[in-house]
């Protein structure tokens, strides 16, 4: 990109950055969102979102859609009430159960108290089930359930207990193709999808870049009491041109390292961590396993366009341990 499209850059993200203060006090979540593939989004934000219909957010891992749930969940009448967010790729089967609809003192061995579960925390509010697809097939029926009525029990108990919850779902998988698979149920998303809202790549809304960029660069030098200030150009050219496999997410994880790594108050090239992948592979043998394994990673979900199911099939891995991983390089 030439100077003159840099520059032009700079001045959207200070236009937007105007534009995030004037919004910021109604205490709704910023979405920065000025390139031209985010518009759809945010016209189904702003025509969806007051409704009480159930919506199914999807697109690649780390693409923000949890901060779409919040701005869909802010512009809500429930606003006033709570969202509770479900990660279902961050539990094991076994506590699926007990975590979505609570458990009684003695369901199971560990179960030393009665325990309230994600929805009726959720009573009244919006629940936020964060990779669906990733629910085990025989507690589906369940979901189901008190999608349609608003029951269910505690695991252990016989009392049937009623909630008022909208939910807000989101994917990174196919869920058609799941269903095609026999691991998701075609009832059970008619239910969540009764509006789906997809959310482009980072390499689809470049435009983004620089202001989501110094978005992040303020949260850390707040948070690690740094004075940065901004990215020199060549830094910023870097973060214009990366290919962000990870998307919004390791935009995030960069920025973090910027600031960490900062000799001055302006974040240099060097200071980001960026790896190019040629470079990458003609140093293979140099990189720790560490890297190596980050490195793949990357490349996997880069080649499956954030599909983790894909990813972790042509890794080895499990859909948990490749979550695993992703949280740990920031992907």
């Amino acid at each position: 990109r030439t100077q003159v499209e840099l520059a032009r850059a700079l001045r959207r993200q200070q236009k937007l950055e105007a534009e995030n203060r004037a919004l910021k006090p109604d205490g709704r979540p910023m979405l920065i969102a000025e390139a031209a593939s985010m518009r759809p989004v945010l016209e189904l934000i702003s025509r969806v979102g007051p409704s009480e219909a159930n919506i199914l957010v999807t697109g690649e891992n780390g693409t923000g859609k949890g901060t779409v749930a919040q701005a869909i969940h802010a512009v809500s009448g429930r606003a006033g009430r709570g969202l509770v967010t479900v990660n279902a790729g961050g539990l094991s089967e076994g506590v699926f159960e007990s975590e979505l609809f609570g458990h009684v003192k003695g369901a199971f061995t560990d179960a030393k108290t009665d325990r309230v579960g994600r929805f009726e925390l959720a009573d009244g509010g919006t629940l936020f089930l964060d990779e669906i697809a990733n629910v085990p097939l025989n507690l589906q029926p369940k979901l189901l359930r008190v999608l349609e009525t608003g029951d269910f029990e505690r695991v252990g108990s016989s009392r049937t207990r009623h909630v008022n919850v909208r939910i807000v779902s989101a994917t990174n998988s196919n869920l058609t193709e799941e269903v095609a698979a026999g691991r998701f149920r075609q009832d059970l998303l008619f239910r969540l999808n009764t509006i789906e809202i997809q959310l482009p790549p980072l390499r689809e809304r470049r435009e983004d870049i620089p202001a989501l960029a110094h978005h992040f660069l303020r949260q850390h030098a707040q948070r690690y009491r740094k004075n940065i200030t901004g990215f020199e150009p060549g830094a910023l050219q870097a973060l214009l041109d990366h290919p962000w496999p990870g998307n919004i997410r390791e935009l995030d994880h960069a920025s973090e390292r910027g600031v960490l790594m900062a000799q001055t108050a302006t974040i240099r090239l060097g200071e980001l961590g960026l790896r190019i992948d040629r470079d990458a592979t003609s140093r293979i043998e140099e990189m720790s396993l560490e890297d190596v394994e980050g490195f793949l990673i990357k490349k996997a979900m880069a080649r499956f366009n954030g599909n983790v199911s894909q990813a972790a099939k042509a890794l080895g891995l499990s859909r948990s341990a490749l979550y695993r991983r992703l949280q740990r390089y920031g992907l």
